[in-house]
């Protein structure tokens, strides 16, 4: 493997690819890559915003930051509902991840230990895609000249991600938002406008209910469903009304009991989307998160960095 120590610094460079065509319709990748010969480690993100909005730029402050510590970071644009409803953006996921590994040598990444990255839904996708990496419906885009790959992750780190999207979408139904609430609202600033489109959203996505309960992490792991599980690290913010916690506590016991194993991180008082918000709870995320990705790639790590200490860029 490619040496990767989370304390470096490279410059980077950011540009844009076609991954993926179908008929006279594109899909763009933007890489951020570490200035060098390499080749380095290699890193998918997928972007959340409901299954429904945002692109590959939306996490644009963690990937740069990941880049610079010495990872090519792929992040991807897939097929958003509505017009497209599950699990398409699974078979996006699936697809990309393939992409990757049969293209790592062209954008001097390494294809070895790929791992993922997942905010919001996008949590929810990576996740579902590395856990059933053959599923039909989710390996149904052929992938010229490297049939034999498959959707395996070495890694996936989750960030504030949706892993009981039946158990969200009944939360969001129930839930009267006030407004402490605001900040959880992240762009749409109204915690009563994202109440409602997290339900609009989700049966635009889903379609239905038992959708929800059949493409859910949780559930399949509660299910005894056979699945792949790779090591996780996931994050998550106590004050965040958009997933609730205590859904990402239910989801780390049932992989943990499950037998995968799974690193959980508590954020006290922080929202959703508070990694790429900038200040001392992202920078300790980011933090976190070389950490993880070193001890996956088999290298060893500084230890943790003291409060007094500036936080890395």
């Amino acid at each position: 493997m490619p040496r990767y120590d989370p304390g470096q610094r490279h410059e980077i460079e950011r540009f844009d690819l076609e991954y993926r065509r179908a008929g006279r319709d594109t899909w763009l990748a933007r890489v951020y890559r570490p200035l060098g010969t390499g080749p380095f480690p290699a890193l998918l993100d997928v972007h959340g915003g409901i299954w429904s909005y945002l692109d590959r730029t939306a996490d644009a402050p963690m990937d740069e930051s990941l880049a610079a510590s010495g990872l090519v970071v792929v992040a991807i644009d897939f097929r958003l509902a509505p017009p497209h409803s599950y699990p398409a953006s699974i078979a996006d996921v699936n697809y990309a991840t393939r992409w990757l590994k049969a293209h790592a040598s062209e954008l001097k990444a390494d294809p070895r230990r790929l791992g993922g990255l997942g905010v919001s839904s996008g949590g929810h996708m990576v996740m579902l895609s590395a856990m059933r990496p053959n599923d039909p419906r989710y390996a149904v885009l052929p992938l010229a000249g490297a049939p034999e790959l498959d959707a395996r992750l070495a890694y996936i780190v989750a960030c504030w991600p949706v892993m009981d999207p039946y158990r969200r979408y009944v939360n969001a139904q129930e839930t009267s938002y006030d407004g402490t609430a605001v900040e959880s609202a992240g762009p749409f600033r109204s915690p009563e406008v994202l109440r409602q489109r997290i339900l609009k959203a989700q049966l635009d996505y889903f379609g239905s209910l038992e959708a929800m309960r059949e493409g859910n992490p949780r559930l399949i792991l509660e299910r005894l469903e056979p699945v792949s599980l790779p090591p996780t690290l996931l994050l998550h913010g106590t004050a965040d009304t958009n997933v609730p916690i205590v859904m990402a506590e239910d989801f780390a016991a049932a992989y943990r009991a499950a037998g995968g194993v799974l690193e959980f991180e508590v954020f006290l008082n922080a929202p959703h989307f508070f990694g790429l918000q900038g200040g001392p709870d992202a920078h300790r995320a980011l933090r976190l998160i070389k950490a993880f990705i070193a001890r996956q790639l088999g290298h060893a790590t500084r230890g943790p960095r003291r409060q007094d200490q500036p936080p890395p860029t």
